[in-house]
């Protein structure tokens, strides 16, 4: 279901507490499906395609606030309210904005591997920096297989995993053009201010989880967010930068125990 230009997909019972999934930049919805069993026995799951990503259609424009303003009006159109939002990597930046747009939609955020500030990032993997960076980029991504895009999500994570034809599926059709707009605005976004600088002004419990082999973003600086009130900080053990595939019992183990934690009525 296509809904303010985005796929949808729900799982678990309606009337149950609502947990909005956001996945981050060259990923669909479908990289939380290992999550999605456990998380639907006790949640209304919603999980998104943003737009460019998996089946939904691009957009003129993917700056992070007006990423979010989708996202809320979808929520409106759902008559939900105090939803608990979880994001992964720059899907954090989205729940952050949505947050500080539309404080009465969030009750909760959890983040997943969302680095804090720019100085926390760290020199991409190899084969990353190659499929983005012009002017071989653009051709090689053009020409992209289906091995060398699970050489990709490989090159990102610490664990063997076995990467699914359903999440080739889904990040197959985004193009390099939105690729570069989408991770141009996730660093705009970032620079103008922090994360943990935006939700230290915010009344929302926080949950961070990071896994601290992370080769995207320096696991120590999941402490940047140690100043913002009413955070918990989560650290898994030999995990790179994508926990819900990597390890999907230890990331939603408290995932589950922080929306418990913080339970809010639809």
């Amino acid at each position: 279901m296509i809904k303010h230009g985005m796929h949808v997909v729900h799982d678990g019972r309606r009337e149950a507490p609502p947990l909005l999934l956001v996945h981050g930049s060259g990923a669909s919805g479908d990289f939380w499906s290992p999550l999605v069993p456990a998380l639907a026995e006790h949640h209304h799951v919603i999980r998104v395609d943003l737009p460019g990503c998996g089946q939904s259609p691009p957009v003129p424009s993917f700056r992070v606030p007006e990423q979010a303003s989708r996202v809320a009006t979808l929520l409106d159109d759902l008559g939900l309210r105090q939803v608990a939002v979880a994001g992964h990597s720059s899907g954090g930046y989205l729940a952050t904005a949505l947050a500080e747009q539309r404080p009465d939609l969030v009750g909760s955020i959890a983040l997943i591997s969302t680095g804090p500030s720019p100085d926390a990032l760290l020199p991409q993997p190899l084969i990353i920096r190659v499929l983005l960076a012009p002017p071989l980029g653009p051709i090689l991504w053009a020409r992209r297989s289906d091995s060398l895009l699970r050489k990709g999500i490989s090159a990102t994570t610490a664990r063997a995993v076995e990467i699914t034809d359903e999440l080739i599926a889904g990040i197959r059709p985004i193009t390099y053009r939105t690729m570069r707009a989408v991770l141009r605005e996730n660093t705009a976004y970032l620079a103008e201010r922090s994360v943990p600088d935006r939700l230290a002004g915010l009344e929302v419990p926080v949950l961070v989880i990071f896994g601290d082999a992370d080769p995207r973003w320096e696991p120590a600086s999941a402490q940047q967010y140690a100043l913002v009130p009413n955070t918990r900080i989560e650290l898994l053990s030999g995990v790179g930068h994508v926990p819900m595939i990597e390890a999907p019992a230890e990331t939603s183990r408290p995932l589950l125990d922080f929306a418990k934690r913080h339970k809010f009525a639809p």
